[in-house]
C-alpha cells in the first residue's frame, strides 16, 4: 500500500456503540501501515468502553486509509492517529467517558486515547514511542507488543516543518486496523 491509495470512510454515529467486548477477555490490535506493522494488546478489563469503541471503529474500517496527523518530539513523545480528517479535529460523531486514569503513566509502548478535555474520547489515539510525562488525563488502553521500531523510525523523521509538534515528515497511513479476541 502506498499513501493515498484509499480514502477514509468518515462514517459517523450518533452515540457510543453498545458494549460487545468481554471485559474479562484479552484482545489484540494490529495496525497495518505503509511504514510497517504495529501490534498491541488491549486492556478490556481496565478500559472496557475504550476497547469496545476502538474495536467497533476498527470493525467498521473507520481507521482504514487515515493518516497519522501528529508527532511530538519535544516534551512528550507520541504519534497521534485516528482522525479521518487528518486535522486533529475529526471524530466518529460520539464521545465517551475517561477510564483507567487513577495513577495513569505513559511509558514507551503505551496506547492511549487523545481528547480535548475530560470525557471527550472519540476516535483519536496516540502511541507513545519514548517515556512521556503527561498528566493522568488520557485513557491508557493498550501496550505495543511489536513494531516499536516502526514507531521510533517514524518519530526519528521528525515533523514536516522541523518543529517539535506537528505533521510527521514521514507520511504514515493506517492501511487497516483490526482487533481480535485472543
Amino acid at each position: 500500500m502506498t499513501p493515498g491509495d484509499g480514502v477514509p470512510n468518515g462514517k459517523q454515529w450518533p452515540a457510543e456503540p453498545a458494549m460487545t467486548v468481554d471485559p474479562n477477555a484479552g484482545y489484540t490490535a494490529t495496525l497495518q501501515t505503509n511504514c510497517g506493522t504495529i501490534t498491541a494488546t488491549l486492556d478490556a478489563a481496565a478500559a472496557p468502553h475504550t476497547v469496545n469503541s476502538f474495536a467497533f471503529l476498527a470493525g467498521e474500517q473507520y481507521f482504514d486509509n487515515t493518516r497519522c496527523h501528529r508527532v511530538t518530539t519535544e516534551g512528550i513523545f507520541v504519534l497521534q492517529c485516528g482522525d479521518p480528517t487528518g486535522t486533529g479535529t475529526g471524530g466518529p460523531g460520539y464521545q465517551f467517558g475517561d477510564e483507567n486514569l487513577a495513577g495513569a503513566t505513559y511509558p514507551a509502548g503505551t496506547l492511549a486515547m487523545a481528547n480535548s478535555g475530560p470525557n471527550t474520547n472519540g476516535s483519536q489515539f496516540f502511541l507513545v514511542y519514548s517515556d512521556s510525562q503527561l498528566p493522568p488525563n488520557y485513557t491508557p488502553f493498550g501496550r505495543i507488543t511489536d513494531g516499536m521500531d516502526v514507531l521510533q523510525n517514524i518519530a526519528a523523521g521528525g515533523t514536516k516543518d522541523g518543529s517539535g509538534d506537528g505533521a510527521p515528515a514521514t507520511d504514515i497511513v493506517l492501511g487497516s486496523v483490526t482487533t481480535a479476541r485472543r
